[in-house]
């Protein structure tokens, strides 16, 4: 599938100032950054975007982070960032994709922000392969309701924000539901999310800001040679009292961050 005929969805928010476009993570959609856009809003106008195999956008029959960040740099530079570069935030996974995105089309980021997680792999990958095996389980002609769905996700997923969550991406077909995630693919390619490519000469120049969860381990101090080395002008904001899933822990503070952020002068 070439890029021109891949379909990725988008959903725009706010009509001024520079465009921010956002990358969700691994079982998100673009529409976990709604609360996010509309307070950058009026001086932001801002992308949300479904990563492939994830929403409204198409699947994919392989997991690549540069293939995905090259689809995604030509949609860029075909519609939002035509005329001028365009901030780029990418949480988890989308922060890989986001840090491959700047690294390989410079030309097209101003400012990038990688919200909690490293350039570098993850040695285990096992709480997805557990999330995903559970939701792999569920019996979707079986089920009446998402509410049932969600009790019968309880004994093996526990935390209920966990759970809504990912049962975001369970939608109805017809008489039954169906997944808009690519459940199949993903887990057949936990080595591959988990992992990072492996840049030897690029660097982006821009301005970038690394912003971690104090309670999560995606990010730490043996992580930061490999951030430095490949953007060199990177500064850490840690937020307090937030997990992996800063944005939706921490949003009023996470939102004035990226907005002094991208308003900098």
């Amino acid at each position: 599938m070439t890029a021109e005929s891949f379909s990725l969805n988008v959903a725009q928010l706010g009509e001024s100032g520079e465009t921010v476009v956002f990358l969700h993570g691994l079982f998100g959609q673009g529409k976990n950054f709604t609360q996010i856009a509309k307070a950058l809003s009026p001086e932001l106008r801002s992308v949300l975007l479904d990563l492939p195999n994830h929403g409204a956008s198409d699947w994919t029959q392989r997991f690549d982070y540069v293939e995905q960040a090259d689809m995604i740099a030509d949609h860029l530079r075909r519609t939002v960032a035509s005329e001028a570069p365009v901030h780029l935030v990418g949480h988890s996974m989308g922060g890989k994709v986001a840090m491959v995105l700047a690294l390989r089309h410079p030309e097209l980021i101003s400012r990038l922000a990688v919200v909690d997680i490293s350039p570098v792999a993850r040695e285990s990958m096992g709480e997805f392969d557990h999330l995903i095996g559970s939701l792999s389980r569920l019996d979707l002609a079986g089920l009446s309701s998402r509410g049932e769905a969600d009790e019968l996700l309880q004994e093996p997923i526990p935390e209920r924000m966990v759970r809504g969550f990912l049962l975001q991406s369970l939608v109805r077909d017809g008489e039954g539901f169906r997944w808009r995630v690519n459940l199949d693919l993903l887990h057949e390619s936990l080595p591959q999310i988990g992992g990072f490519p492996e840049f030897t000469d690029e660097t982006f120049e821009g301005p970038v800001l690394w912003i971690a969860g104090a309670e999560s381990d995606y990010v730490h101090d043996d992580f930061a040679p490999a951030m430095r080395t490949l953007f060199p002008r990177v500064s850490l904001t840690t937020i307090k009292d937030a997990g992996h899933w800063v944005h939706a822990e921490k949003p009023e503070v996470f939102s004035a961050v990226l907005k002094a952020f991208f308003t900098a002068d």
